[in-house]
């Protein structure tokens, strides 16, 4: 198969377009695969991550379909029939009758069950399940939870089964659904006598198919005893909330020797996007458009979300984060309830709650924030060549437990000739505040030593965990050195003149300048900065790090101007204020002005050859 990259076009119904599925419709009639062509035929309104689930499915079928390709996976219609057979029996605890799903719910159960490796276990082992709020999920679940132990655990026994959701009041909601659904379905045949040869009970705080001992558990994840236990199947509602991966690891990491194992993700987007969901999010993201990686080939995402915000104001695009709009019995009451919410989120000023929760759009909700996630988000490009690029640069020396950040800052027009920055960094590391790497890594909830291999970072190599002065200035003058950086303005902390600095002054001709952390000095870069993410004058790496800075950067306004600042000490910022540092300079390169553009001040960055050099040249400026 032809190598399809879709991170820079993002044209996912161009690439279904230009491929030949003929044999799959011809071989697959599956409510799954249905779905999927009904996407990519738009014969349905969806998002863009929901077109790229349904190419990757449509993908992986021709894969699997070459005996030529070594592909690990294949699809089975009778798995898809099993679920859909089940869940069309079991009831609705509401009504006491079965719901008829509509195809989207059963494109998520089949991709849930139908997807298996060649040993017929799940192939997904993780995935994510995603949608606005009052879409039905709870339902799912239930569904769900019941045949992994009623239908999926025969045969087996000492099976334990996992729902959670993060806090008690929560879980036990979800859990009393699942119970209550067992409770109508023992009284259906086949199951009724099922369930009574089985001995199932259902107890207070589990359920239990005695004879077997598989046991289904609610344990929240307030609680978070998950250590002991090794989960066949595990649902966490609402796991958007969660803020970090150390219990949800405990989940993972317990389910590893399990044969057939499966991890459920359910949640809509929540207003803090700096969490584990929304990070896995992006890599699925990435992992479906590079459709020749296999990465993630163990790892579902299937996320019905708005494309953008001004969507809020397209009410015939909400389908795409609410499905159940595509329901007849359903539509005029939730569109209705939709568009109230909106017009009073409007007049009260609250809007990204309609946008975050009703859209399913992760955003920064804080009125204070300093940028938009999504404008974050749209500065990403794949890459860029700064070899013989000249470059602003900002230093931010850490305090206790911050590290130390060093922004680089390079102008360059586009191919349409508008002007640009593009922003780069190098974060130093310090643990001994935290105490180790690892907790450090916790603490901030960043995957340091991953970062420092791809090249954003570097662990402090002090015993102690302090950031190591000279380490900080000889990896700069290597890096400005081995691309052949034209080092324009170094500006720094007026308070950091550490002994790196020193060293610049005396070993260097970079025009180094302390800068006040004032608003007097700073409103100006701050807010150039601020408005060239809003207009898409800037560029950036997928750098974590960098991304998590910007999120974490808060507007703090007084009679002068505004700077940014961050609510809590362990939510990092240093490489904005290094940003903001450089661009106190940077900001004006392209203004007649700037120092750049003053032949005197070039003549005061050359080295003494560049300077005969031009004085010998015919464009020197001299008269």
């Amino acid at each position: 198969m032809k190598k399809i990259d879709l991170t820079q076009s993002h044209d996912v119904l161009g690439a279904y377009r230009s491929e030949n599925y003929d044999e799959i419709k011809e071989k697959y009639h599956d409510p799954g695969t249905r779905y999927a062509f009904d996407v990519l035929e738009e014969r349905i309104v969806t998002g863009y991550f929901i077109k790229l689930a349904s190419f990757r499915h449509l993908q992986d079928l021709k894969r699997s379909c070459d005996i030529q390709n070594d592909f690990p996976y294949q699809y089975s219609t009778s798995a898809c029939d099993n679920i859909l057979k089940f869940a069309s029996i079991c009831p609705d605890v509401d009504t006491g009758k079965p719901s008829k799903l509509m195809n989207w719910q059963k494109f998520i159960l089949c991709q849930l069950m139908g997807w298996r490796d060649l040993d017929n276990k799940k192939r997904f082992t993780r995935a994510v399940v995603s949608v606005g709020r009052g879409q039905g999920k709870t339902y799912l679940m239930a569904i769900l939870s019941c045949y992994s132990l009623l239908i999926e655990s025969l045969g087996l026994s000492n099976q334990d089964f996992l729902v959670a959701s993060i806090n008690f009041k929560q879980t036990n909601k979800l859990f009393g659904y699942i119970k209550s659904m067992i409770k109508q379905i023992k009284s259906i045949q086949p199951f009724k006598r099922f369930i009574e040869d089985v001995d199932l009970k259902a107890q207070s705080d589990q359920v239990v198919m005695r004879e077997k001992n598989n046991v289904l558990r609610p344990i929240s994840h307030e609680a978070g005893q998950y250590d002991s236990y090794h989960f066949t199947m595990a649902i966490f509602d609402e796991i958007g909330e969660v803020k970090s991966r150390d219990k949800i690891s405990k989940i993972i990491s317990g389910q590893v020797k399990v044969p057939n194992h499966q991890f459920i993700q359910i949640s809509t987007a929540y207003p803090d996007p700096n969490v584990p969901l929304h990070e896995d999010e992006q890599m699925l993201q990435q992992a479906m458009e590079q459709d020749f990686n296999r990465d993630a080939d163990s790892y579902l995402g299937l996320i019905w979300a708005q494309d953008e915000l001004d969507e809020a104001y397209k009410p015939e695009t909400w389908i795409k984060s609410n499905p159940l709009l595509g329901l007849d019995s359903q539509k005029d009451v939730l569109f209705s309830g939709l568009t109230d919410k909106r017009d009073s989120d409007l007049l009260s000023g609250t809007l990204s709650d309609f946008q975050n929760k009703n859209l399913n759009m992760w955003l920064q909700e804080a009125t204070n924030s300093f940028l938009k996630l999504s404008d974050i988000e749209h500065a990403i490009i794949p890459e860029f060549n700064i070899e013989n690029k000249q470059v602003y640069i900002g230093f931010d020396y850490s305090m206790f437990s911050d590290n130390t950040a060093i922004s680089f800052i390079f102008p360059y027009q586009d191919r349409n000739g508008d002007q640009k920055w593009h922003l780069m960094q190098h974060s130093f590391i310090p643990f001994e505040k935290a105490g180790s790497i690892e907790a450090k890594e916790k603490q901030d909830g960043i995957n340091y030593r991953d970062l420092a291999r791809k090249g954003f970072c570097t662990i402090t190599s002090h015993p102690q965990g302090l950031i190591n002065d000279d380490q900080v200035y000889s990896w700069l003058l290597d890096f400005v050195d081995h691309y052949r950086l034209e080092v324009l303005f170094f500006g720094y902390d007026a308070w950091g003149a550490t002994n790196a600095i020193k060293q610049m002054e005396l070993n260097t001709s970079w025009p180094l300048e302390p800068i006040r952390q004032r608003t007097s000095e700073l409103k100006d870069p701050t807010k150039f900065l601020q408005k060239a993410f809003v207009e898409g004058s800037v560029s950036r790496l997928d750098d974590r790090i960098m991304e998590k800075a910007l999120i974490n950067a808060q507007v703090v306004e007084d009679k002068i101007g505004i700077q940014v600042d961050k609510a809590a000490a362990t939510l990092k910022i240093d490489v904005v204020d290094a940003i903001i540092d450089a661009l106190y300079q940077g900001m004006y390169h392209f203004e007649d002005f700037a120092d750049v553009n003053d032949p005197a001040k070039q003549v005061d960055r050359m080295t003494e050859e560049q300077v005969r050099e031009w004085f010998k040249s015919d464009d020197s400026g001299l008269v």
